[in-house]
């Protein structure tokens, strides 16, 4: 057994394993049916998550997939996991519903590959002959680049200098054949700048979200932003960390708790 911690105890969990490979096929039809009752609740789309150490991730990397099936070893078996979830979710629901996650030079929980960018180019050879094949594209590919970092927190990522990594997202981003979408670390500036270079068609923003609920006001009103408390991600709290941040007040420009807006 396994000891996670909750709530903010340890409770015992049960030990993972690996996949066996007639079990596969079930996992990519809880994808399909995910997929379908997201669009049936009223979602626009959806993203397979196919990056930061989750499960799709686990298959990609070579620093931890080491299956000795068909969904391991070459990069034609690490990246059939992920094209087969893509195949059935948008033969479920349409290419245009559909975007695609993917983290190549990222190592959350272990998960690291030896040659990130061959890695990610692979991914987006597949992807685009399958758009080619469907005469449709997907709604964008959602890349989280090296530069993993905000307020001046580094987290992980190769490749290191700025350089290296610019050069990394521009390869991937002109090698793809559709909207790009790019995240991690981006402020306003940088992600104005990405936008109007041509690094990406969008930029996402994710912690800053969280503790700037009304986040597009404040990039429009270039108004200060709040600073998000990392000790408070991922609490079983229903409130703190996640709905107390404060929003904007318009019309003075200062800061108010939501339940006085």
């Amino acid at each position: 057994m396994e000891i996670a911690k909750s709530r903010g105890f340890y409770q015992p969990s049960n030990q993972p394993r690996a996949l066996e490979t007639h079990e596969i096929s079930q996992i990519v039809e809880q994808y399909r049916q995910a997929a379908l009752n997201a669009i049936r609740a009223g979602f626009d789309g959806i993203e397979i998550h196919g990056a930061h150490g989750y499960l799709i991730d686990q298959f990609l990397k070579d620093g931890i997939n080491d299956r000795t099936d068909e969904y391991g070893g070459s990069l034609e078996n690490r990246c059939k996991f992920l094209i087969q979830i893509v195949q059935a979710v948008v033969e479920a629901i349409g290419a245009d519903r559909v975007g695609v996650r993917m983290s190549p030079a990222i190592d959350h929980m272990d998960a690291v590959d030896s040659n990130p960018l061959i890695l990610g180019l692979a991914v987006i050879e597949r992807l685009n002959k399958l758009q080619q094949n469907w005469g449709t594209k997907l709604t964008y590919l959602h890349v989280t680049q090296p530069r993993y970092a905000a307020y001046g927190q580094a987290e992980a990522g190769k490749p290191g200098s700025d350089e290296e990594e610019a050069v990394f997202m521009r390869t991937l981003r002109k090698t793809y054949h559709g909207t790009f979408l790019a995240s991690g670390g981006f402020t306003r500036e940088l992600g104005m700048q990405a936008v109007a270079s041509g690094d990406a068609d969008l930029v996402s923003y994710g912690r800053l979200f969280i503790s700037n609920p009304d986040l597009v006001l404040r990039f429009k009103l270039n108004a200060p932003l709040t600073k998000y408390k990392r000790k408070t991600f991922y609490t079983q709290d229903p409130v703190v960390g996640y709905t107390d941040y404060p929003f904007l007040n318009k019309s003075n420009g200062k800061e108010e708790p939501l339940s006085r807006l």
